[in-house]
């Protein structure tokens, strides 16, 4: 299912950012220090509207942020292809893998870390909002 959600700011945010970083892995390094440029404007623009260094679209941010910047050395570019391909996915699909990850941080969840709980995580279908709005309750 497709879930191009062109209407929205932060979808437009993905779609630049993920074509840089596309354009840094065919050979224009330039395209990762773009996509991280826009992505510390991206984390400014939503942190200034969420008020909360703590809410979920800062923190997903945050950590794309630090795996783009985990990246950035010569020897670690071979990364850029996790974020590339995920937020591809994000992109078209409004699956975020990011922010499935995040949301098993200790302080998102709301129960125990069990394999369960990872594989609803990972294996739920996309949905509108965040994933942590969008999780099937415990046993269903």
């Amino acid at each position: 299912m497709l879930m191009i959600d062109y209407k929205e700011a932060s979808w437009w945010y993905w779609l630049v950012t993920v074509c840089l970083l596309t354009l840094g892995l065919v050979g224009y390094p330039q395209g990762f220090l773009l996509a991280i440029g826009l992505t510390v404007v991206q984390l400014v623009h939503f942190g200034m509207r969420e008020r909360s260094l703590t809410a979920f679209p800062i923190q997903v941010r945050f950590w794309y942020l630090l795996l783009l910047l985990l990246s950035l050395p010569a020897p670690m570019q071979f990364l850029y292809w996790l974020p590339t391909i995920g937020t591809w996915a994000q992109v078209i699909f409004g699956y975020c893998a990011m922010a499935r990850f995040v949301s098993l941080l200790p302080w998102n969840r709301r129960e125990p870390w069990t394999l369960p709980l990872v594989w609803r995580t990972f294996l739920s279908r996309p949905v509108r909002g965040n994933i942590l709005q969008g999780l099937p309750p415990t046993g269903a």
